[in-house]
Formats: structure tokens, C-alpha cells, sequence
């Protein structure tokens, strides 16, 4: 058989060298980005950081007792969320555990107490008639403030919605920019306005009065103060303040951009909303939100729409205040009763949301503070120790017997362990602002368990090719024939540890979830260093002489693999005198 020809590749040996600097690349570019972002240490769950924990269950009012199911609880979930956020607290964790529970971690910093009113009360929901509207972006340097008028002329953008009666059949208008992504439109029940006159042409009627808090001194000053894009301003700004009184209040446009407003006292409590839903206008295609009233609710709603409409914008707005944030405005230009239907610049995620919130306001759902944690960072530090010298003692024993048993490659599998380490920190860094990944106990034990995982590969790629160089081969072609084989060795065991972990990661809720998503992603390292790191590296070191000689400390000597020379038969000797033979 023709050797090969100089500076031709085995088979499967492909360009290593590729392989080798796309990972080096995608190493720096994620060590770059963890830099960029300002972000070098991964975010701490509230066992290392300490904080408090809160555990709340679920409770149906009486006649109520299907209340208690999965979409109440993760609507609960959402408005506690957004209460906790409130606080000025960034990396809180709220999330349901079975059926009737759900669990709040506040880290360390945040007022305990404060914490503890906040996310144990029903949410507070109410309709406000808006008397006036500014933005709530911060002024740019050198230009005037933004104008506190409601007058139309500055109002004008928010004057493009209309709302028609249900039985007109009118087409709908299009949606305003008024209000969050959830503002647009608002469709009547046909419930007749009780200020329309024999000639159809409406009654004025009174605008509700800026002396309820546009003439108040402090409330205008207040007003004129308030910049919507802090977090803590928003939250104060309505802190306190009764149904029965004027308030100052903030909320993002269907741009995103955040709005102030002051808004009259509340016309009508969210208790009064029978149901509420997003579903699709058979005649738009549009996504729209219903609204049923309760007879209470009807006919307070029917006498505040039927003096809003009468109003210029934005004073023909009413605010939908959530726990003191305007989540949508949307205008009136008819008498609204029992129904009504809100439309707009809606997607099926935002109208689900803002049904949702409606939805809470009436949610027959009451929450009793169970327990209360005090985790101390000390705790949780003195843990994640023990759990680091643990992890640390399994790497030296990894090490020990990698070294003692393969020798030369030995190395080959510490400096992928290395680049595996270095790929984990820097995603997990990432990982944090991304997705509020919390790096907790549960989850750096599933980084040192992941060790075992990550040695196990290259275990079984180094006695692949150590096999084939006991049948007799070379180490260039033992390493492009082992590599097939083990590379299915490889998938199938790490595909059994990333399944463990996603179905872990599912039917588990709270800290667990932190081990699985760990043991998941480094599962997924794993195969990306086998691949792209481990087997280009061998490639280009099996050129190497001392490794290609099967040197006795490569780990590939011939002989302590128990390769034996092929045996040679002795040549027979031919006589001259073929009667002699």
C-alpha cells in the first residue's frame, strides 16, 4: 500500500488549527464582553449574598375556592414582581412553588419590613380620569422643561383614538400613542350617555375640576419634579396617597417612552371588574382587551366616561393605575357602561398582560405571610467554602489520577479543563444582567459535579486512541480512527446528562432549579471543548515527536499499552539441487 503522501492529512484530521482559534476567539470575545458590561464577578443568589426570604400562601375568598390556579398565581407573581422592583431592588427572585405558594428572595440591602407590606397585600387597582400630562423623560441639557398644560394644542398627539358605539358598526380608530402599549381605543356597550340630549348632540358637561391637583401648589410641584425613568422617584411619588385623593403618577408610552401624569381621584376601584381578557376582534384581527363590569362598577364607570367625553385630550383620558403606575390611558369619546373593550397598538403578549392586571384587580386571591428567613451572607459564605474546598479536593484527586495514569496527555486534559473553566465564569458572569442568572449552592455544585462529566470525555477519547494504538497503529492514524467512535461515546453520555438536567429544571422550582440549569450548561461546555479544544489539540500534538515516538511519558508508549511486535516467520532455506529437497 502507497504511503501517503508528504503533507497530505490523514483522514479526519481536518484543520485543527481552525477549530483552535474559533474557541480562543469566542474566549476573548465573551471575556471582552464580561469587561465591557462592567460585570467581572457572576450575581450571587441570596444564600451567598444574603437577604430575606418570604414564603406566601395562596387563599381563595369563600365561594371562591377554584381561585387558586396556575394563572391567578403567575399573574400574582408578575404584580409582586413589579411591587418588589418598586423598591429599588434588582435582583429579587419571586416565583411560584406548587400550587399555592409562592416565594420571595430579596437580597441583602433591601428595608425588610417595607419588603414585607409590599408583597403581602392585594394589589390596589383603580380608574383615574387624567386632568394633566407631561413627559416623564429627563429634560436634555439647556432646553426648556417639558410644559404641565393639558391644554389640546399639547396634548394634540393623543387625540387620534375614537370610540365608537358596539352596534354602529364603525370602524375603529387608530390607536394612540396615549398610555403604555396597552392604551388605544375603547368601545361602548351601547349603554345610551345619560347626558345626550333630544338632538344627539351631547350635553356639555363639566371637565373634571384641576382643583382636584393641578391648582394644589405641592402636587405641581411634585409633578413638575418627577422623572418617571428613576425607579425610587416613581415609587414615591405615589407612595401614600388615598383613593379619594389626587395623585401624581408615571407611565411608558406605546414607544416606550415613560409619561407623567396627575390624575383625579379614583372613579372606579379594580374590585368592580367581573372579568377582564385579551382576545382577538373577529372584524380588526386586532388583539383587543375586554372589560365586564359589575352593576356597582357599571354605573360609576358609565358617569365618569360620560364627562371625560366631553373633555379634550388628554383630559378625555382615564389612567388604569396599577399599585401607583399608570399601565394604560386610554382616551373616551362615548359613553362606556357594564362593557367595554380597549384597542390599540396591541401584540397578544402586552394585551394578555394588561388583562391580566385588570384581572388582579379583582383577583379573589388573598395572600398569609407563612414564613419569613433571615439568610446572612456569612452562612451562605461559609457554606459556598466548604462547598469550594470540596470541589477543590475533587480537581486535585481529577488531576492526580490523570497525570498518574496518562502522563503526557495528562496536559491535553488539565488545559481543557482550564478553557472549560474559563467558558463557564465568563457565560455565568454574563448570564447574569442577561437573564438574572443568580449563581447559588445548588448551582457550584452542579459546576464540580460537571468536573466528573467534563473528565469523563476526555477519558474516553484518550482510551479510544490508545486502543487503536494497541492494534498496531500509528498515533496520527490512531487519533483520526479513534475519534469517530468515541465522539459517539462522547454525545450519548452527555445527551443522558443535559436531558437529566432540563427535565430536573422543569419539574423543579426554587434553589434546585440553580444545580440543573448549571449541570445543563456545563453538559453543553463540555461538548464544545471536546470538540473544538480536546481533539484539535491532540491532532497537532500526535506531530509532535515526542508524543508520535510514543515517548514513555506520553502516555502512548507501545510498550506499557502491551503492544507486541508482529511475528516474523523464519525464511525457509532454498537447496541448490532441487532432488535434494
Amino acid at each position: 500500500m502507497a504511503a501517503p503522501k508528504k503533507g497530505r492529512r490523514q483522514p479526519g484530521q481536518g484543520r485543527p488549527g481552525r477549530a483552535l482559534a474559533l474557541i480562543l476567539i469566542t474566549l476573548v470575545a465573551l471575556t471582552g464582553g464580561m469587561f465591557l458590561s462592567g460585570h467581572t464577578t457572576p450575581r450571587l443568589g441570596i444564600d451567598l449574598a444574603g437577604g430575606t426570604s418570604i414564603t406566601l400562601q395562596a387563599r381563595s375568598e369563600p365561594g371562591q375556592e377554584s381561585a387558586v390556579n396556575q394563572t391567578n398565581m403567575n399573574t400574582a407573581v408578575g404584580i409582586i414582581e413589579r411591587r418588589v422592583n418598586g423598591l429599588g431592588v434588582s435582583e429579587a427572585e419571586v416565583q411560584t412553588q406548587g400550587t399555592d405558594h409562592i416565594i420571595v428572595n430579596i437580597p441583602k440591602g433591601t428595608n425588610e419590613k417595607q419588603a414585607r407590606e409590599q408583597v403581602g397585600t392585594t394589589a390596589q387597582l383603580f380608574f383615574r380620569p387624567v386632568l394633566q400630562l407631561a413627559s416623564g423623560e429627563p429634560a436634555p441639557e439647556g432646553s426648556p422643561s417639558p410644559s404641565a398644560s393639558g391644554s389640546p394644542d399639547e396634548a394634540e398627539q393623543g387625540d387620534g383614538d375614537k370610540a365608537t358605539d358596539g352596534k354602529s358598526g364603525e370602524p375603529e380608530a387608530t390607536p394612540t400613542t396615549q398610555g403604555r402599549a396597552a392604551s388605544g381605543a375603547l368601545k361602548a356597550d351601547a349603554t345610551p350617555s345619560p347626558s345626550a340630549s333630544a338632538d344627539g348632540k351631547a350635553d356639555p358637561t363639566p371637565s373634571p375640576s384641576a382643583s382636584e391637583g393641578g391648582s394644589d401648589e405641592a402636587l405641581m410641584k411634585k409633578f413638575e419634579a418627577l422623572t418617571c425613568t428613576d425607579t425610587k422617584e416613581r415609587t414615591a411619588a405615589a407612595e401614600g396617597t388615598k383613593p379619594s385623593e389626587p395623585m401624581v403618577g408615571c407611565g411608558q408610552n406605546s414607544a416606550g417612552q415613560w409619561e407623567k401624569y396627575i390624575l383625579g381621584p379614583a372613579a372606579v376601584a379594580g374590585t368592580e371588574i367581573d372579568d377582564a381578557s385579551a382576545v382577538i376582534d373577529e372584524r380588526t384581527g386586532q388583539w383587543i382587551v375586554t372589560m365586564d363590569f359589575s352593576s356597582k362598577g357599571a354605573d360609576a364607570f358609565s358617569k365618569i366616561t360620560s364627562e371625560l367625553k366631553t373633555q379634550q385630550p388628554p383630559m378625555n383620558q382615564f389612567g388604569i393605575v396599577l399599585d401607583g403606575e399608570v399601565v394604560s390611558a386610554p382616551s373616551v369619546q362615548t359613553t362606556l357602561s357594564k362593557s367595554a373593550q380597549i384597542s390599540g397598538s396591541f401584540t397578544q403578549e402586552s394585551s394578555q398582560e394588561l388583562a391580566n392586571m385588570l384581572s388582579y384587580g379583582a383577583l379573589p386571591l388573598s395572600f398569609v405571610e407563612e414564613s419569613v428567613t433571615s439568610v446572612t451572607a456569612a452562612l451562605g459564605g461559609e457554606q459556598l467554602e466548604a462547598g469550594l474546598i470540596a470541589g477543590g479536593i475533587g480537581l486535585i484527586l481529577v488531576i492526580v489520577y490523570l497525570v498518574v495514569y496518562y502522563r503526557g496527555l495528562s496536559l491535553i486534559a488539565i488545559i481543557s479543563l482550564l478553557m472549560s473553566a474559563a467558558l463557564t465564569y465568563t457565560i455565568m458572569v454574563l448570564l447574569g444582567p442577561a437573564i438574572g442568572f443568580a449563581l447559588n449552592l445548588p448551582a457550584v455544585c452542579g459546576a464540580i459535579v460537571a468536573i466528573g462529566i467534563t473528565a469523563d470525555s476526555f477519558i474516553v477519547f484518550f482510551e479510544r486512541v490508545r486502543d487503536e494504538i494497541r492494534e498496531g497503529r500509528s498515533l496520527q492514524p490512531a487519533v483520526a480512527r479513534g475519534w469517530p467512535r468515541a465522539r459517539r461515546t462522547i454525545l450519548v453520555s452527555d445527551f443522558v446528562s443535559f436531558l437529566s438536567a432540563a427535565v430536573l429544571f422543569v419539574v423543579t422550582v426554587g434553589k434546585v432549579q440553580g444545580f440543573a440549569f448549571t449541570l445543563g450548561l456545563t453538559t453543553l461546555l463540555d461538548v464544545v471543548v471536546v470538540f473544538f479544544f480536546t481533539k484539535p489539540l491532540l491532532t497537532i500534538l500526535a506531530r509532535k515527536k515526542f508524543f508520535a515516538s510514543g515517548h514513555p511519558w506520553s502516555g502512548l508508549d507501545p510498550k506499557r499499552l502491551g503492544v507486541k511486535p508482529p511475528l516474523r516467520r523464519a525464511r525457509r532455506t532454498v537447496p541448490a539441487d532441487p532432488k535434494e529437497a
